[in-house]
């Protein structure tokens, strides 16, 4: 009898037996995973959700309306705003326009610092740098950072603002090179180097540096701050109260002489590059 037509023996029904058990095995342990990941996504979601809630209400989005402290670009590619000779504390905000959980942080505390860097109680250096590794999210990030690195100083918060304002879903491809240069242009900024540096991806180096400097410097997730190189903890990123406070007990605020120039890292130079992550996902 030839070896396809003969039948098989028991101990071969067995070893087809065994190995189909052990495949069915493999899928369910790999459905448990899967199911498992799931569960802590969303439960990282109503960590965020529930963070960004507190004192009650909505986000405080546009709540100050007072005049804004100066805005100058620096060297490492981040963005200082405060009033002149105010060189500490220093609150470093490491963002991505793409991160959903940033425009929640923004919409909850951005005009808390915008108010206190007018007060002189603190210098806020803006950090925005690409986080997403996937398309269409790293994409956008890119773009937007780009974009944001090219806009004069003068409009920079207001952009940095518009950007939040119009950030696309995620998982959504956004941040057109025609609409960067639109928002531009409504904010009063129609320089043609505007527009050319950001249809040439003019600053995709800088936003390269960013990134890496971000990881340098041991951010981990976003949004991310820290106060004279110290994160900051969960509840300032949510309650306009506890950033004045942790403001506040970081000391200094008052204007001295000399460079308002920042340090250019947020935490320990040095520290291995980290493992950048989202703090939520849609």
């Amino acid at each position: 009898m030839s070896e396809q037509g003969r039948e098989p023996s028991a101990r071969e029904r067995l070893a087809g037996d065994r190995a189909r058990a052990a495949a069915r095995l493999r899928r369910r342990r790999a459905l448990l995973v899967v199911v498992g990941a799931l569960a802590v996504a969303a439960v990282a979601v109503v960590v965020v959700v529930v963070a960004l809630s507190r004192d009650g209400g909505g986000p405080l989005r546009n709540s100050y309306k007072g005049a804004l402290a100066p805005a100058a670009h620096q060297q490492d590619g981040s963005v200082a705003m405060a009033q002149p000779g105010v060189a500490a504390p220093v609150l470093d905000v490491w963002e991505d326009f793409q991160c959903p959980a940033c425009k929640a942080m923004e919409d909850r505390v951005g005009a808390t610092m915008k108010e206190l860097a007018a007060q002189g109680k603190v210098k806020v250096v803006y950090r925005p740098f690409q986080l997403f590794q996937q398309d269409p999210l790293m994409s956008n990030s890119r773009r937007a950072a780009n974009a944001a690195a090219c806009m004069p100083a003068d409009h920079w918060v207001a952009y940095h603002d518009k950007l939040y304002a119009e950030q696309p879903p995620e998982g959504d491809t956004g941040f057109s090179t025609r609409d960067l240069v639109a928002w531009g242009g409504q904010l009063g900024v129609d320089d043609p180097s505007f527009a050319a540096c950001v249809r040439g991806d003019e600053k995709i180096k800088t936003v390269n540096q960013a990134s890496a400097l971000a990881g340098r410097a041991g951010v981990d997730a976003t949004p991310y701050l820290a106060l004279n190189g110290k994160k900051v903890g969960n509840d300032a990123l949510a309650s306009p109260n506890d950033l004045r406070k942790a403001v506040a007990d970081a000391g200094g605020g008052s204007p001295v002489p000399g460079s308002t120039q920042s340090s250019g890292t947020a935490g320990g130079a040095g520290a291995g590059a980290a493992k950048m992550t989202i703090s939520s996902r849609s």
